[in-house]
């Protein structure tokens, strides 16, 4: 009889009769990659060996054996003195190797009950809830520098845009409120993926079950998940929350880019309107005066790295029948450098915002550009007991009028505006000012400074209760 341990896999070889194909074995291994969810396959370990003691499938001994055996193995990995293995395949098997050559026989007892298939999906999910409580904490720090620099600037004028062309006169302390706004929904956005990450498959096993009298509401406890999943088919193929998360960094790195954008049009000379600090910019190998915003330039690239990540596990898993597949090794990949890729960019601007300057002068001086004011003269007219629509006529004509004449509508004298209707008097000077335009919105969710200050302090009491 051959002896399968010194010829095949000795995790799993009895059935073969040949040794894996040295490329294959290095093609299907995925241990270079998933060994990054060592620390979070121990836990999982630990916790499985406690509820097979609880149950009387261990005993004591033996659990006290394989616990002590796993922490020896993680201090290993923590010192870089673990030897990692392609033939060995994956984590858990390097994991579980290790703890055999180092406690004997019991080491082999540990995968008891269990499958690597709900012990992978069991990984992935404890190693996405650490992940996401971290970018829970960058977000809530990225809003802070928002809400630090929008304090700054509630007063500081600057013109709106729609279309890029200029609208109505903003505050820059404004502007940067949508900004938080936006990353309270991505914030939200991550919170509700993770209670659907934290749901414990541990227990289905291979994909129906096992025989072995297992607790898994007290695995579920263990490792702090709400409970265990309610189907065994769908536990070790499931990777809906893999894809959730990878939808929802899609959102956050849009969120990023947007602002990206913006952030390198008013570095430019042409628009002048913020200075961003020397540490977040480079120069250029030829030209000696130039000054990059390579921080945000290189954000607004990696989003469109995370959207193909997406694309990529839609697509991973839109024709696997059930259960569990080896197709699906490859969601780890596009995962893992998701939660990098967004863990880089959210450290970058919450590193960056709150070191941006604005250049209010420049601000000011373009928000006097392109009749921002026409709107609130519109209104005026209306008060005036005039029809919006003639009201938008006539403002028209003014603007019209302005453009011929390189001026704006607060440059242009009473009698000039009069000539586009009779009902305008010596107060329409009052709305045509950028600060009494601002200021004339003071409703919740308006430009007024008192009402910026109002969001920003609302702001802050959500942030103190988290």
């Amino acid at each position: 009889m051959t002896d399968t341990n010194k010829t095949t896999n000795q995790q799993w070889g009895g059935r073969f009769s040949e040794p894996v194909d040295a490329f294959v074995a290095r093609f299907t291994a995925s241990v270079e990659f998933d060994q990054r969810m060592a620390g979070q396959d121990i836990r999982g370990s630990i916790a499985h060996a406690t509820m097979l003691a609880k149950v009387g499938v261990l005993t004591e001994a033996e659990r006290d054996q394989i616990i002590q055996g796993l922490t020896e193995i993680e201090q290993e990995i923590a010192r870089g003195e673990f030897e990692w293995s392609i033939e060995l395949e994956d984590v858990h098997m390097n994991i579980e190797a290790r703890l055999t050559q180092k406690i004997g026989i019991t080491g082999k007892k540990l995968h008891t009950g269990r499958s690597r298939n709900d012990q992978v999906a069991t990984d992935i999910r404890l190693y996405m809830r650490d992940e996401i409580d971290f970018l829970l904490e960058e977000v809530t720090r990225l809003q802070q520098g928002i809400l630090s620099l929008a304090e700054r600037n509630t007063d500081t004028i600057m013109p709106g845009f729609t279309h890029l062309q200029t609208a109505q006169p903003v505050t820059f302390g404004h502007h940067l409120m949508a900004w938080y706004e936006m990353a309270q929904r991505d914030y939200e956005r991550l919170l509700d993926c993770r209670k659907r990450v934290n749901i414990l498959p541990l227990g289905a096993a291979a994909l129906a079950g096992t025989t072995y009298p297992i607790d898994r509401f007290m695995t579920a406890d263990l490792l702090g998940f709400e409970r265990p999943t309610y189907n065994s088919l769908d536990s070790v193929s499931d990777r809906d929350f893999a894809i959730e998360f990878t939808a929802a960094a899609s959102i956050t790195m849009m969120h990023l880019s947007r602002w990206a954008e913006e952030l390198v049009m008013w570095a430019s000379a042409q628009f002048n309107f913020i200075f961003l600090p020397d540490r977040f910019c480079t120069g250029s190998s030829i030209m000696p005066q130039k000054k990059n915003p390579d921080v945000p330039e290189l954000v607004r690239g990696k989003t469109g790295r995370v959207y193909g990540h997406l694309m990529g596990l839609l697509t991973l898993m839109k024709s696997q029948c059930l259960a569990y597949n080896k197709d699906n090794q490859e969601d780890k990949e596009p995962l893992f450098d998701t939660v990098d890729t967004l863990r880089g960019s959210l450290r970058a601007f919450a590193d960056m915002i709150p070191a941006i300057e604005a250049r209010n002068e420049h601000m000011y001086e373009a928000a006097r550009r392109g009749f921002s004011t026409a709107t609130d003269l519109a209104d005026y007219l209306v008060r005036k007991g005039v029809a919006f629509r003639d009201a938008h006529e006539i403002v028209g004509k003014a603007v019209g009028f302005g453009v011929q004449e390189s001026r704006d509508l607060s440059e242009m004298t009473l009698v000039e505006l009069q000539g586009f209707g009779d009902m305008i008097e010596q107060d329409v000077f009052e709305v045509l000012t950028l600060e009494g335009s601002v200021a004339a919105r003071d409703h919740i969710g308006g430009t007024a400074p008192a009402q910026v200050k109002t969001a920003i302090e609302r702001a802050k009491s959500e942030l103190a209760q988290r």
